[in-house]
């Protein structure tokens, strides 16, 4: 008997699904399949698999691998059958590994020679989709060969297989779905598309909707240039099917249960968004290109148009209302993406979504940035995180096949933009835009998937732009052949319009009322702009928001807390399971942590930011607490989730002081600052509930998120009267560990700081910033905390608290010398911020020295005016005022500190600075010259004799810039 097959390694895994398939049922396999595994069975020792009943036709075949086909595939290589196949029992016909491994190629590959192209730049042929390549040519195309495990019925021949599989995955909708690794997944899928060939029977109703939209999106972006010549807008236009993709997702998704979609996007196609998908009044976004609109109750800058969000409830056609919502987005394309996820998991949280079928995140994005932007693959990253996970995104790429003048090729290395999300296996939707029908089967497909399966989805949307970057820039300059064929490509709306006359869906006359009416709602529209000048009211504090209020001037809040409940805190933080074996090196920290508790030992920074957690949990405020080593701890200090030194099991102490109190989770995150930042943040501003603290494993890391910081987090209030409570830990200490870990750019945030919109402390003491955590909860507002949190105080014993610090006194912005010298005899006022105070309280202690004052800024911002003229007239006969800090010049406080302390003081009072040099680098990274510099800061704070330079250094000034080895640090 001839062998089946022709074996290799490009069909083995479909061998080995048929093997197991057999192994399941022989009965399901061709009866020279039956022969042939019977006999590999034989060979190989296997017990044999009884078939009693003649065999029957395949249907479908597993997924599941099998370890025997794989070595049968590499060890027994046969004859390939020739001639036409015989047909099988009942007329059924035998499935053969050619025709399998052309409809599995098919499923796999057929998107590569899709029609996606609007502008008809097709895709004709794929080497690996040849009949050739599967033994078979033109001469088979009437054989008689089944379809495979294909899903749709054929008549019988390879001819007709052929057409249907090229139908389903070669037509306007190409399809990635093979890569991934859910059996459940891909089988939905075939399920979903192939019965039907990928193209779903649209109603006349549906149809008639689709125009409508295209209808509406066309004609308010055609209205607005030519109402509106030269100002910027960022059109959709070429891209007109995004409305109702976006439209059918809403609509199919409040069917399946969806109660809210949260969006994110770029500026391209925002305001046609926002009018036809948002509800955005016309008249509003009108006013806004007119000039009148009149914002009530308005803060601070604002922002352009297409930067805008909005937020609205929606009646669906299934009678479910649903609430949708755009997020404002800055300039910087990508950065929206993880805030969106984090304000959807905010929403999830509160909404106790646990399935997170309630609320869904849409992301809209550019397909030059998609692939660009490292944002990207961070939130694609994120999304399979399970602190972070939301349940699935609905990704669709605006593929304009161009950047702002840069082509695909020069772009990217990948065929599709999409190609890095196939790092976490979602299915890819490839769809030509030009086919709105497509393009509609496309979102209820992915909607619908999100839904069963709670996975990310991505639809790629080929299209184009009709227009430049903007409508002021001349595409042609360096597309000329492209936009040459664009100027003469007709829209998708007349495309559409055209093929539903001429199917007879609707008559001419219907088509061109659809345009008048428009144009009646865009003229009535534009008059209420003009003349009307509508108001847009500011929406309050409602919702989770409900009970807060504007932030203030007063930053002040009693945060005490009674001894009693720090004490049961202490206790309750510090006790384990039993049968939980405590690390032998912890044993004494949880037991000293205890007695900090009572009062009995000084506390120390650990202990204070456990209380100070431990008394807003049993205060019902949840936290999240994230970031790189959070756990532990980078410095080891925190441990906040232990570890059975014998089996590894955890346990977090804080989250089980209580049956009634509030969830608490700190948790580490993967190695991201930028997309985990924008998450927590997102998360911060959508629930004011939580105290959201992100921490950087090194003050400098906080690089990788700056982007967050400049345009959210400082600017959010301001542009967008967005709030955030968020706290944003960065140790900090110039230590001598190098360049990088030496600093957390306290500059770089002080210049950040206007309209009170951040706030910038140091705390030098774990009292300070026990205080502080609390400060950001109690109080009626929120605003976003930027801590500095020293590295070598962790554990100094001379940086302790006493307990009564947190239950009688309140967070001091400025601390007087604690020495409390006598102040008449004070000629020299040294203020600073962080740990250089204890290394200048010492020196002084060292010399004895009753003529300098020491006092330390704990708050750079907003700037403790009152506390620190206070102070300042308290050592009114001090001529000399000093600044000391142990960053760079051009580092550090100075630069923001020195202008506003002048006004403070009196006229002949000198104000100067003490500390390194302005450099490049933020340290030096020679241990030993870090030393002297900070010896030569410390003699001229306090007027001392400086240690004689080595040397090799002549002079302070020049020893950060001089070319050294640095000494090893550890990361």
């Amino acid at each position: 008997m001839q062998a089946p097959v022709n074996i290799s390694r490009a069909n083995a895994e479909y061998v080995e699904q048929l093997y197991e398939q057999y192994r399941q049922d022989p009965q399901s396999v061709d009866a020279q399949w039956q022969a042939y595994f019977a006999g590999f069975d034989l060979a190989s020792g296997e017990p044999a698999v009884k078939s009693a009943a003649p065999p029957r036709p395949v249907s479908g075949t597993g997924l599941t691998p099998a370890a025997a086909p794989s070595q049968m595939a590499r060890a027994a290589p046969v004859e390939r059958i020739h001639g036409p196949a015989a047909a099988g029992p009942a007329g059924a016909y035998p499935l053969s590994i050619e025709i399998a491994d052309l409809v599995h190629s098919y499923r796999e590959l057929g998107h590569f020679i899709a029609d996606l192209d609007p502008l008809g730049h097709r895709r004709p042929r794929h080497p690996l989709l040849e009949l050739s390549n599967f033994g078979l040519s033109e001469a088979d195309l009437d054989r008689s060969v089944g379809r495979g495990n294909f899903l749709h019925e054929t008549d019988g021949t390879l001819g007709d297989l052929l057409n249907k599989l090229h139908s389903t995955y070669c037509g306007t909708l190409g399809v990635e779905y093979l890569e991934i690794s859910d059996k459940s997944q891909r089988d939905w899928l075939q399920q979903r598309m192939e019965p039907i060939l990928n193209h779903p029977q649209v109603g006349a109703d549906e149809a008639k909707q689709v125009l409508r939209q295209l209808t509406a999106a066309q004609g308010f972006e055609e209205f607005l240039h030519t109402r509106f010549i030269g100002q910027k807008r960022f059109s959709l236009q070429g891209a007109e099917s995004l409305v109702p993709l976006l439209n059918f997702v809403v609509e199919e998704g409040a069917a399946l249960g969806v109660d809210e979609f949260v969006m994110g996007m770029a500026h391209r196609g925002r305001l046609n968004v926002l009018a036809h998908v948002l509800g955005k009044p016309y008249e509003v976004m009108l006013a806004e290109f007119a000039g009148t609109l009149l914002p009530q109750g308005h803060h601070g800058d604002g922002d352009v148009k297409y930067h805008l969000g909005y937020s609205q409830d929606r009646n669906t056609r299934c009678g479910r209302r649903v609430h949708l919502g755009l997020s404002f987005n800055p300039s910087h394309l990508e950065l929206v993406n993880p805030v969106v996820e984090g304000i959807v998991r905010a929403k999830q949280y509160y909404l106790a979504d646990t399935e997170r079928s309630r609320v869904v995140p849409i992301l809209m994005h550019g397909d030059a940035a998609f692939t660009g932007q490292g944002i990207v693959a961070e939130t694609l990253a994120l999304s399979e995180m399970p602190y972070w996970r939301t349940g699935g995104t609905i990704h669709i790429i605006i593929n304009n096949q161009i950047g702002f003048t840069t082509m695909p090729k020069q772009g990217r290395f990948t065929p599709y933009p999409t190609d890095i999300a196939k790092s976490i296996q979602a299915p890819i939707f490839h769809v030509n835009g030009d086919d709105p029908e497509a393009v509609v089967h496309a979102a209820k497909t992915a909607i619908t998937f999100r839904q069963r399966f709670h996975c990310d989805v991505i639809i790629d949307l080929w299209c184009y732009r009709r227009y430049g970057h903007n409508e002021g820039d001349e595409p042609s300059f360096t597309q000329p052949v492209m936009y040459r064929q664009i100027e003469a490509h007709p829209t998708v709306r007349d495309i559409y319009a055209k093929q539903l006359t001429t199917g007879g869906v609707m008559d001419e006359n219907e088509v061109e009322q659809l345009k008048k009416e428009l144009e009646h709602r865009l003229e009535s529209g534009m008059s209420m702009a003009k003349d009307a000048r509508p108001q847009v009211q500011m929406a309050p504090f409602s919702g989770v928001w409900k009970g807060l209020e504007r932030p203030g001037n007063d930053f002040s809040a009693d945060t005490t807390v009674p001894a009693d409940t720090l004490r049961r805190i202490s206790e309750a933080a510090t006790r384990v399971p039993p049968q939980f074996t405590v690390h032998p090196k912890l044993v004494k920290m949880l037991q000293n942590r205890q007695e900090m508790g009572r009062g009995k030992l000084p506390l120390d920074y650990a202990t204070a930011e456990m209380l100070a957690m431990g008394s807003m949990l049993v205060e019902n405020i949840p936290i999240r607490f994230v970031g790189q080593d959070v756990q532990r701890g980078t410095f080891s200090h925190r441990h906040a989730c232990l570890h059975d030194y014998n089996n590894g099991a955890k346990y977090y102490p804080l989250a089980n002081l209580s049956e009634y109190q509030a969830p608490f989770i700190i948790v580490n995150t993967m190695l991201s600052e930028l997309a985990v930042l924008g998450f927590e943040y997102g998360f911060s501003s959508a629930d004011p509930r939580n105290l959201v603290i992100w921490e950087a494993q090194f003050g400098d890391f906080v690089n990788g998120a700056q982007p967050i910081i400049d345009q959210f987090l400082a600017a959010g209030e301001s542009k967008w009267q967005k709030y955030c409570g968020m706290v944003i830990l960065l140790p900090h200490g110039y230590e001598g560990q190098g360049p990088e870990h030496s600093n957390g750019y306290v500059e770089r945030f002080l210049a950040l700081c206007a309209e009170n919109n951040l706030q910038v402390c140091q705390p030098t003491l774990p009292a300070q910033y026990f205080h502080l955590l609390r400060r950001q909860m109690v109080r009626k507002f929120r605003k976003p905390l930027i801590c500095y949190m020293p590295k070598s105080l962790l554990r100094a014993e001379y940086a302790v608290s006493q307990l009564t610090d947190l239950t009688d006194k309140t967070f001091q912005p400025v601390l007087d010398d604690p020495a409390l010298p006598q102040r008449e005899r004070v000629r020299r006022l040294l203020l600073c911020s962080g740990k250089v105070f204890f290394a200048l309280d010492a020196a002084r202690q060292k010399r004895q020295l009753e003529h300098v004052a020491i006092v330390r800024v704990e708050q750079f911002y907003p700037l403790p005016q009152k506390e620190l003229q206070t102070i300042l007239a308290r050592y009114r006969h001090a001529q000399d005022v000093c600044w000391v800090q142990d960053e760079p010049k051009n580092r550090g406080g100075w630069t923001f500190m020195s202008a506003r302390l002048r006004p403070l003081l009196a006229d002949n009072t000198l104000l100067s600075y003490i500390g390194r040099q302005e450099a490049a680098s933020p340290a030096t990274g020679v241990f030993r010259l870090h030393q002297i510099e900070e010896q030569q800061i410390l003699s001229q704070a306090l007027d001392l004799p400086a240690e004689a330079p080595p040397p090799a250094v002549q002079n302070v000034q020049t020893a950060a810039q001089q070319t050294a080895e640095a000494t090893p640090v550890s990361d």
